[in-house]
């Protein structure tokens, strides 16, 4: 059952007002010059990009998945706290909502890994709980580079879960289901010990991210799907780059392992954040967003073009972070944003085709 709820539209919008708030936050802490809309747009420009857009992006998907009116609370949530970020409401009123939020998306999970127990549904449940860490360890006064990684386990084991769940086109064996978890063991046992030994548990993470990335390089349904055509193989492409770049990130984490800030630490979360989840986003979009709206968005070539900007630009940022070269780092963020920006265009102008397209049908 697919819910109709209005609150899908308002909600989405929400989202999307994160996603540009996050931008420029970032724009302004990379050291763009630029107007400063709100003094603590920079600091919040990890939480709007994770929980205020991201967040509020799955936890919408799952409500409408649900079709149940109680489960539009979570992205509610996740929504007003984006609001308040932005706003600069003081003490921790964004931080509390965002967690209220996640607390949301983890009790969505516990009726779906109850009505459909699988390795899958646990991981992306487990996901979901590793948001709800993350958001809370903001919220006790934990600083951002020690919750980042429960942000970026939250976003990886999502993905990750939602992969193993289409494996069912491609069957996997009982060995490779027991590789699969073993990379996933790695990972949350990296995210449990950076609470103890925080750099030994960023490596060990990266060791987990590396082994999930072969995994799925191997065994994902898109090694097939890329020599089709269309949409299909766009998808594709999308996510084989993505998982290059979450190797990229694993790699980086295991070899410099608990930075806490500088151009090193902007590599290794750009890599995971921007290459890896961005990647899956842009790839899925056309069909994520046709469900949660209830428009068509057909598939046009240019979709290329911003897929293609956005690695090209986090190349040349990343590469400006390894060499401490300022201007490749400067450049590359503001290409990252445009590849965005972009990415909307094309994706507002094939929404706009599909209603035509429907409006001619019904004609």
């Amino acid at each position: 059952m697919v819910s109709r709820s209005p609150l899908r539209f308002p909600l989405m919008a929400l989202g999307m007002v994160g996603l540009l708030a996050a931008m420029w936050g970032g724009l302004l802490r990379l050291g763009w010059n630029w107007p400063i809309i709100r003094p603590t747009l920079a600091a919040a420009h990890g939480p709007l990009m994770i929980s205020g857009f991201l967040g509020t992006l799955i936890s919408l998907e799952r409500a409408v998945a649900l079709g149940q009116s109680w489960t539009y609370g979570a992205p509610l949530l996740t929504g007003l706290g984006t609001l308040a970020l932005i706003a600069g409401v003081p003490g921790l009123v964004g931080p509390l909502l965002m967690v209220l939020g996640s607390l949301g998306l983890v009790a969505i999970f516990f009726q779906i890994v109850r009505s459909q127990p699988a390795i899958f549904t646990v991981v992306i449940g487990l996901g979901a709980l590793a948001w709800l860490v993350g958001n809370s360890l903001w919220l006790a006064g934990y600083p951002i580079f020690g919750v980042v990684p429960w942000w970026a386990g939250f976003l990886v084991l999502t993905i990750a879960g939602e992969r193993l769940e289409l494996s069912r086109f491609v069957p996997v064996s009982q060995a490779n289901q027991v590789t699969f978890l073993a990379a996933i063991g790695l990972l949350s046992a990296g995210l449990l010990l950076t609470r103890v030994a925080f750099d030994g548990g960023a490596r060990l993470s990266g060791l987990g991210l590396l082994a999930l990335t072969v995994w799925l390089l191997r065994h994902d349904i898109a090694r097939r799907a890329v020599r089709k055509a269309g949409l299909t193989r766009f998808v594709a492409v999308s996510l084989l780059s993505g998982y290059v770049w979450l190797g990229i990130g694993g790699l980086l984490w295991l070899r410099l392992g608990g930075v806490v800030a500088g151009p090193y630490y902007d590599a290794v979360l750009h890599a995971i954040f921007l290459g890896f989840v961005l990647s899956m986003i842009v790839g899925h979009a056309p069909i994520i967003f046709p469900a949660v709206l209830g428009m068509p968005m057909p598939f046009r070539p240019a979709f290329y073009a911003h897929l293609a900007v956005l690695h090209l630009s986090l190349a040349l940022r990343v590469v400006g972070d390894l060499a401490m070269w300022w201007p490749g780092r400067l450049w590359g963020g503001l290409l990252n944003v445009s590849a965005v920006l972009l990415f909307l265009v094309n994706t507002a102008l094939s929404v706009k085709q599909g209603r035509g397209l429907s409006r001619r049908e019904a004609l």
